[in-house]
């Protein structure tokens, strides 16, 4: 039994000493894994560091990107060059604790193809980032046709079977936790509470979650062009009521002098909608384009570490 730990990196320096001792030391009652660390263009000495941690464990691979194609395209490239029977993955900031991958693992021997870490309470979150993600995993369960569980990350544990149908998926717009649940398989969950960033500072903001909210949510469902429609449905019926109103009560009252304000409200109310209708076909319209040139995900520059991926 082989098992793999993939882990993508980005400026991660102050926490990678800590990192190693915990994994290995979650691992430590194994006899044959290794931990696949994906470089995501890092500007300051991550990968360096990473490459002297390869030169002491020569379990540890290195997977350099070219630059940074950020944590999706990162995390894509080493489930990509994964070889274990089973594949554990987990952030660096360790706010993911390592202690409870025996229990995983243990799960996995049980029956279960996939064991999601599940996040029973996030005090180290705050108060407005708890409320946002809840909006999230509700939001997106309502839109989506394969929800996701709710409090559950990218950590998980993934049977091998489970991995190469995931490395089977080729679209650019990656979002990974709709990705890893919509294989299904038989899951099992594993309970903990999650601590603080163990060093260094998060690389998320507000505006790169929201946008990742919104690739989560248009990668996995047609329901916000099903919206358009009906709410240009519905605002077409508005109008037209509203104009066979107008016409009898001219008909019948006469030529009445017409409210500038009411003009504007009806104006604007319905450019609104049209923009809000046109920037939804928009989304979905450039992330068409991206498929279709067929860039690829990410760019290696360099691997260090013997896997089959060296030797193509």
């Amino acid at each position: 039994m082989k098992i793999s730990v993939v882990t993508p990196f980005y400026n991660e320096e102050e926490v990678i000493p800590i990192f190693f001792e915990a994994i290995t030391s979650a691992l430590s009652g194994y006899d044959d894994f290794e931990i696949i660390c994906v470089d995501d263009g890092s500007s300051d000495s991550t990968l360096q560091q990473l490459i002297s941690c390869r030169a002491i464990d020569p379990r540890i691979k290195v997977v350099e990107l070219s630059r940074n194609f950020g944590k999706e395209a990162a995390l894509t490239a080493g489930l990509q060059h994964s070889c274990g029977d089973c594949t554990i993955i987990i952030d660096a900031d360790l706010q993911d604790p390592p202690e409870i991958i025996p229990e995983m693992i243990a799960k996995w021997k049980e029956g279960a193809d996939v064991v999601m870490g599940r996040r029973a309470q996030r005090k180290s979150d705050s108060l407005i980032k708890r409320m946002t993600a809840r909006g999230f995993y509700q939001t997106f369960n309502y839109f989506a046709d394969d929800p996701i569980p709710e409090n559950v990350g990218d950590f998980r544990l993934i049977d091998r079977k489970v991995l190469q149908i995931i490395n089977l998926l080729k679209e650019k717009n990656r979002f990974m936790k709709g990705l890893l649940s919509w294989p299904g398989f038989d899951v099992a969950f594993v309970d903990y509470e999650r601590p603080e960033r163990a060093a260094g500072e998060t690389k998320w903001n507000y505006p790169k979650l929201f946008g990742l909210a919104i690739d989560g949510i248009l990668a996995f469902s047609t329901v916000p062009l099903r919206l358009s429609f009906i709410l240009g449905f519905v605002s077409s019926v508005f109008a037209v009521g509203y104009a066979i109103f107008l016409i009898l009560r001219t008909t019948i009252q006469g030529v009445d002098l017409p409210g500038y304000a009411s003009i504007m409200v009806v104006s604007l109310t319905f450019s609104g909608l049209i923009l809000i209708c046109l920037g939804v076909i928009g989304e979905y319209l450039g992330r068409i384009y991206i498929e279709v040139k067929q860039r690829p995900i990410y760019v290696i520059k360099k691997l260090h570490g013997d896997s089959p991926a060296d030797r193509t």
